[in-house]
Order: structure tokens, then sequence, then C-alpha cells
């Protein structure tokens, strides 16, 4: 069997007519902030700090955190991912020639980020300190604004890995008591529609042609509420509470998705009212995430805990609504993933922050008809570097300067792939061994107001 794959499209062929609509790009079921971290910070920790950030990546994991630091900032970074994942064949009966050998992707994800803090509380009637976040990125180094994908693949294709469609976080925060912060936030998805509708000959030339495009934005609910255990027991005293600090977020589930509808009339072969063509198919799924987290401070240093509950089974609903993967019958578990992370203040300039974390596949499948989804367990570890200038030459203000790194090993998972095409005579016509790793480069520069 040669190598192929099978794009989501309408298709209608009659004589030598071909009406399609095709949706092609690399991207993926998961987003930056989920899959890698926002800011060089969380990728260094494995977003095992990420609910105790003051910075403004906080309006997506702890909007509460907003409130942590009075100071206002503005941020500008680079996201860089380098992607090798494999597929290695254990045979079959008709296994397949992938043109790229055992490497089946590729192609990086490259985000340039954006982000603002600054504290409103002047513009209330309140002394209590309100303060607003936003973080946006957007794939191709500002080019692309929605990464979309939705495929088929005889070939096999990785669930969690590729290009990322538009992040858009925006939310606040106040001090609701004593050292008790809350934050509430929206992460922005998108949901597109396309009508197309058309008079044609059998030799493919339209006329009366009429098209329309619509994208809506989709709001989701972000709660984040941050607890510093000194200040709330021991504001009048010292105690060993005074270095302890505890934080819950919830994140709503979103995804992004696109409708197409096509209708053509062929006069003398399909009169009207046509014949029409629908497709409703998902590109990224943000599943519900339950997070809690405990920080407690040594001197120069601080070591956080993170768990996660992220709860994948609603995407086999989402699924069954999907025109191109509804016939896959996918199957997902809820996971806990477990971080740890640690930052070490070396002097009143540079620290250093690392972090580790372990992330169950929430593919339970091992299986998925035509689509052939391909996902790993996999270990995650974080470097970073931050400084911090107080006196930086030429501006007023502090500057802050961060780099991260992150490794993605993905561990060996074997995955029969299946097909109904008529050519393919038996089932699973291969099986295959999955695994890979991915290299994470971020930087960014935040100026402190």
């Amino acid at each position: 069997m040669s190598a192929s794959r099978r794009y989501g499209r309408l298709a209608c062929c009659t004589g030598g007519l071909l009406l399609s609509v095709m949706i092609t790009a690399q991207a993926n079921m998961g987003n930056t902030a989920t899959t890698y971290g926002v800011l060089p910070t969380d990728i260094a920790s494995a977003q095992a700090l990420s609910l105790f950030n003051s910075q403004v990546s906080a309006t997506y994991y702890n909007p509460a955190y907003l409130a942590a630091d009075t100071r206002g900032e503005l941020t500008g970074g680079l996201f860089h991912a380098d992607h090798e994942l494999r597929v290695n064949s254990q045979g079959g009966p008709q296994p397949i020639v992938r043109a790229g050998g055992d490497v089946l992707e590729d192609d990086p994800s490259q985000q340039v980020l954006i982000g603002m803090k600054t504290n409103l509380t002047s513009l209330t009637r309140y002394d209590r300190p309100l303060y607003l976040g936003f973080m946006a990125g957007v794939e191709k180094y500002g080019k692309e604004m929605m990464a979309f994908n939705s495929q088929t693949s005889q070939e096999g294709q990785f669930f969690n890995y590729g290009r990322q469609p538009l992040f858009l976080n925006i939310g606040g925060a106040m001090q609701l008591w004593r050292g008790i912060d809350v934050g509430v936030s929206a992460r922005v998805t998108l949901h597109s529609s396309a009508d197309l509708s058309a008079r044609t000959d059998l030799a493919g030339n339209t006329q009366y042609e009429a098209l329309s495009v619509e994208a809506k934005p989709v709001f989701r609910p972000i709660v984040g509420v941050n607890i510093n255990w000194g200040e709330t027991l021991c504001s009048q005293t010292d105690c060993w509470l005074d270095n302890l600090e505890t934080a819950f977020s919830y994140r709503g589930y979103s995804n992004t998705h696109t409708s197409v509808k096509a209708n053509t009339v062929i006069p003398g072969t399909i009169p009207s009212p046509g014949l029409t063509l629908a497709i409703k198919t998902l590109d990224s799924f943000q599943p519900e995430i339950i997070a809690a987290g405990v920080q407690y401070r040594f001197g120069r240093a601080r070591v956080g805990f993170t768990g996660e509950i992220q709860r994948w089974s609603r995407l086999e609903d989402e699924f069954e609504r999907d025109t191109l993967k509804d016939q896959a019958n996918l199957s997902f578990r809820d996971i806990f993933i477990p971080r740890l992370g640690a930052e070490f203040q070396v002097n009143d300039i540079f620290s250093v922050t690392t972090g580790v974390a372990y992330e169950k596949s929430a593919l339970k499948s091992d299986r998925s008809l035509d689509v052939n989804y391909l996902d790993n367990d996999r270990l995650v570890v974080g470097l970073g570097v931050s400084a911090e200038f107080k006196n930086a030459p030429i501006l007023a203000y502090p500057v802050r300067l961060d780099v991260g790194y992150q490794y993605h090993h993905l561990r060996d998972r074997d995955f029969d792939l299946v097909s109904s095409d008529p050519n393919v005579t038996t089932n699973p016509y291969e099986t295959v061994t999955a695994d890979g790793e991915v290299h994470v480069f971020s930087g960014s520069i935040t100026l402190k107001f």
C-alpha cells in the first residue's frame, strides 16, 4: 500500500466536476498553555509553579495570582517547539510506505506572545486593589491567526502535538480578605462557519457564486483562588505559615471547530435546489481542568507541587458530532497529572527554575477507524533562567528577561491501524509503535511599571 492521506473534504463528482472544500494544516487537540506552558517560567517549571506565577500568564493558570505583584507589566515573547514524532512499523498484512521514514511529524510550532497587566484601582471609588490581565499567542510568529486541521489518515497522526490555534485570555483579580485573593478570566476560542453556493456546468465553470465566512468568539470561564496562610492566620505575629501558600484553579472546557456548507446546481443534471454538502469538524479541544497546588518558601528558594485533573472523557461526545471522525469510536479517560517544581534566587538579579511532570495519555483507544490517532504517556522536564534588572539602561522601569527550555520524552506505545478503504482487505493492516521527543524553547522580556 502506498502512503496516502485522506483529508477532511466535501466532494461531489459528476462527470468531470469535482466540488470540494478541503481543510488542511498541521494542528492538534491541545493548546500552548496545556501542552507546554505559556511563558518561559511556566515552561521551565513544567507548569508546577504556574499557579504561583504573578506574571500575566496567570490569566490562564490562576487569575487570582495577578494580585500577588502590585506592579503592572508589559510582556513580549517568542515560543518554538520542535517535534520529532515517530512510528516504527511492527508489520502487518498491508504496511504503509511512509515518505518521511519513521518520522511522522516534525513541523514546529512557533508563536509570538504578548501580554499586559495593569492596576485599575485608581479607576474605582474603592481602596481594594483591582488588576486586569491580557494574554495572547499567535502561530507562525504572528503570521497565522488560526491553525486548523481535521483529517483522517492511513499513516497515523499524533493527537496532542502540532501547530497551535490562537491563544487568547483576559481576566482580573482582587484581594477578597487579608491573604486571600480571587480572580476570574475567560479563555476565548473561535467557532467558524462557511457557506458556499454556486451554479456550474460539468466542466467546472461556475457562475452566480456566493461565499460567506464567519467566526464568532466563544468564552469559557477560568476561576482562581489563592491563600497566603501567614497573612490570613498570622497577620500580627511571625509563624511558620508565613511561607505557605495554596492555590485552586478551575478551567472550563473549550474547543475550536468549523462548520462548512456547500451547495451547487448543475442545469440539466442537478436541478434546483441543488446538491447540499455539510461538514462540522473539531480542531482543538481544551478539557475541563481542576488544579490545586501548594508552595513553600525556604529563604531564597521556593518549592511547589501542583496536581491537575483533566476531564478528557467529554471529548467522546464532541467527536460523535464530528462528521469526519464520528466513525472512529474514540475512547478517552480523565487523567491526573502531578507536577513538581522549584526556584532558587541566586542573587538580587538571577534566579533558576526547574520542574518535572508525568502526563498519562488521555487516549484510551489503541485503534480508531480511519482516524488512526496516536498518543503517548510522556515525561516532561524543564529548566529556565530569569534576570530582573531594576536599573536598566535607557528605561525608567525595571526589566525582566526570561528564557526557558522543556523536554518531552514520549514513551513507547503500540497502536493498530485500521481503515474502511475498500482497497484495504485486512484490518488491522499494520501495527506500529509510536514514540518521539519534543524540544521547547521560549524567551520573553517584561517591562515592570
